[in-house]
Order: structure tokens, then sequence, then C-alpha cells
């Protein structure tokens, strides 16, 4: 059994920073692709960012605008997202997810087979 743990979200002002981490814990796999997605209340999840974890390729939704920054950790499995100039409007759960079977594009939630249970973001005007 494979999970991934989200830690770091919480309440914020607009114009503040987080740091959100994700770990893998239970069996040992291996990661083609890590990537962060996000749901508000009333919208579907959609991509934020991703990194391949061989080369470190990233890949940014357009709406991020440069502000947050994904990286891999050190451990296996463990993936990073740093948010800069928070808006009110990336309120939002953020979940982490790792594609094992190289399936898909980054940018697609279809191409992750493990997700982790998520991690409220809350962005104060």
């Amino acid at each position: 059994q494979v999970q991934l743990v989200e830690s770091g979200g919480g309440l914020v002002q607009a114009g503040g920073s987080l740091r959100l981490s994700c770990a893998a814990s239970g069996r040992t796999f291996s990661s083609y692709v890590m990537g962060w997605f996000r749901q508000a209340p009333g919208k579907e999840r959609e991509f934020v960012a991703a990194i391949t974890w061989s080369s470190g390729v990233t890949y940014y939704a357009d709406s991020i605008e440069g502000r947050f920054t994904i990286s891999r950790g050190n451990a296996k499995n463990t993936v990073y997202l740093q948010m800069n100039s928070l808006k009110p409007e990336d309120t939002a759960v953020y979940y982490c997810a790792a594609d094992t079977v190289r399936s898909g594009s980054p940018r697609w939630a279809t191409t992750y087979d493990y997700w982790g249970q998520g991690t409220q973001v809350t962005v104060s005007s």
C-alpha cells in the first residue's frame, strides 16, 4: 500500500507564502512524475505543477504566473511546493499525486495513480 501525505497548508494573508510538502510511505515505488493539483469549492480539480523525477523537468499552470515553485526532496518520492505572493483565488484543497506508470501528460489528473488526502490552503484578502 502506498500513501502520499501532504502537509504545510494553513491560513495566510494575501501576499504571503506557504510551503507544502508531500511524502510517500508504504511499499517502495518509483515515480516518473509527481504533481500538485488543487480543488476549490464548487470547482473541478485543476493542475498546479509537476516535476519529472529523473530529470527534474518542471511544468506549471499558466495561472501560477511564476509565483509557485515545485521541487524534489532528497528523500525518494518527496516533493515540495513553495507558494509565494498568494492570492485569495489560490484558496483550495491542494493534493499531491504520483505517476508510477508513465501513462500520460503531467498536466492531466488521469495520469496519476496515487493521491494524497489533501491539505487546505486558505488565503484571506
